[in-house]
């Protein structure tokens, strides 16, 4: 583990791997709960690294620096947190691509995908866009050579380690292996994003979506 400054107020964690950045995650979000970590505005995972923003004074932020590297961190609880269901219908274009890169058939790819339980690691790229783990390493797959310049917003997609599902028309270069009718985003609904850091997601396929 290595604690650096970032501006005034905050601290960068960086962590060797994404399991331990989001056990990470989910200790600190334990403790700020129980009150046991300094006031902090936002703690926002991302691949291997944890940011702590707004903390208070330099004492407060040089103390939790210096504590940091001590704590023993348990693993993320696999059943802790809810879970989100999400309907698919796995026509999508990269379909036959991703069962080659596999090594299946193309029907296997959705069986092998909706088999998998997933956990939002981070997010990025856009508002509701979750970075999710949850398919063993032999299923990671390359991005596109050449990105598309418009995604439908509920494509379904994987990239490296990671699936991911558009929540708006977007430029990209993931392997899209379906859609969606589910909102990843809507500023009217509380919280907006259906997906949050932690969140357990199932897909569930779906003849018609």
């Amino acid at each position: 583990m290595r604690v650096l400054p970032v501006g005034e107020d905050a601290l960068l964690v960086e962590v060797a791997s994404g399991e331990r950045a989001q056990a990470l995650y989910a200790e600190l979000s334990r403790r700020r709960e129980a009150g046991a970590l300094p006031p902090v505005r936002e703690i926002v995972p991302a691949a291997r690294t944890v940011l702590l923003d707004g903390l208070g004074g330099p004492a407060e932020r040089a103390a939790l620096a210096a504590e940091l590297p001590r704590w023993e961190i348990p693993p993320a609880a696999a059943g802790a947190d809810r879970v989100v269901e999400i309907p698919v219908r796995y026509d999508g274009p990269d379909l036959a691509e991703v069962a080659a890169h596999w090594g299946v058939p193309v029907a296997e790819v959705a069986r092998v995908h909706a088999g998998a339980e997933f956990r939002v690691a981070f997010c990025g790229f856009a508002p509701g866009f979750g970075y999710l783990t949850g398919l063993p390493e032999r299923y990671a797959v390359p991005r596109r050579a050449t990105p598309r310049t418009a995604v439908p917003a509920g494509s379904v997609a994987l990239a490296g380690p990671y699936t991911g599902v558009y929540p708006r028309s977007s430029p990209g270069g993931w392997q899209l292996i379906g859609r969606t009718r589910a909102v990843l985003w809507d500023a009217a609904r509380e919280p907006a994003a259906l997906l949050t850091p932690g969140t357990r997601v199932r897909f569930v396929p779906e003849e018609h979506a």
